[in-house]
């Protein structure tokens, strides 16, 4: 067995004894490559603290709650509720063609995902201040906690949204099997916009104020209570910069058959998820080293 022999000082200088560690047990810290965004061999490594974050995340939530996990369903369905009697019986929006309450729930379902993952994972540094400043670990685990988590959520809200398909006797369109690319995209803009927010409120405490109204800008900046078909179609393309139009869009086209496929939006927002995730990534990465010592 390897050792390496240490000097131990007590408190009289002449007294000295040598000490031998087991040199298994040395872990040595080397700086990371600031081109690598991501270090899988480390996040290997860590992958129990991971699901530890993860199942924790999830067991909080609904701890010492009197409905526990039908919140999930509550929270889309409520608001699909209001917004039937708002915006589909007072306002009289169109749905295209199909009734309002499945055209307003097959958009909730993935905002309500993204909005909460998106609040959550901002404040998640925050929240865990005290593990940070204790232990090393990779911090990027915490927000990839919190927004992964809300994936649960959003299952259950899927299964009732396939249940009122049934009900109105609604088909799925053949080009449902986007809906795991549909779900990508979703999962990419909430972790990049959570991590760059996450990150920015560890040092701007005012950040989760901001948090909030952005969250309720950019509801109504999707077409969450109205079709894409409302808007005119020299201005759909500039539309598609937010990345939830695509997925809001796709979700509706892939399930409900809405529309035609709406394959140039979708990519659109595919681009400008993509570029928001490497961006909030990137950010992430250049500040964590000092967040303990902000925190």
């Amino acid at each position: 067995m390897e050792t390496t022999e240490q000097i131990v000082e007590k408190k009289d200088p002449a007294e000295q004894i040598p000490l031998e560690v087991d040199a298994r047990h040395v872990t040595i810290i080397k700086a990371r490559p600031t081109w690598k965004l991501l270090d899988f061999q480390e996040l290997k490594q860590y992958r129990d603290l991971f699901y530890m974050l993860f199942l924790r995340e999830i067991q909080v939530r609904y701890k010492q709650t009197v409905l526990g996990g039908i919140w999930a369903i509550l929270q889309p369905f409520l608001m699909m509720v209001v917004f039937t009697l708002f915006f589909g019986r007072l306002a009289k929006i169109p749905s295209d063609g199909i009734p309002y309450p499945i055209f307003s729930f097959a958009a909730l379902v993935p905002w309500t995902y993204f909005a909460n993952a998106l609040s959550f994972s901002s404040n998640s540094l925050i929240v865990n201040m005290a593990f940070i400043s204790k232990v090393y670990f990779p911090r990027i685990a915490i927000p990839a906690a919190s927004i992964f988590s809300w994936l649960v959520d959003f299952l259950i809200s899927l299964v009732v949204l396939f249940g009122m398909m049934a009900y109105y006797r609604i088909a799925p369109s053949p080009l449902i099997f986007m809906l795991p690319v549909l779900t990508l995209l979703m999962v990419l803009t909430a972790a990049g916009t959570g991590m760059l927010l996450a990150a920015l409120s560890v040092r701007y405490r005012d950040v989760r104020f901001v948090v909030r109204f952005l969250v309720q800008l950019w509801m109504f900046a999707s077409p969450v209570v109205y079709p894409l078909s409302e808007l005119p179609k020299r201005f759909q393309a500039l539309y598609a910069v937010n990345p939830m139009v695509g997925v809001i869009e796709g979700f509706r086209s892939a399930l409900l058959g809405t529309i035609d496929f709406p394959w140039s939006i979708v990519g659109i927002s595919t681009l400008v998820s993509v570029l928001i995730f490497v961006s909030g990534l990137a950010y992430f990465r250049k500040v964590e080293r000092v967040f303990a010592d902000v925190l």
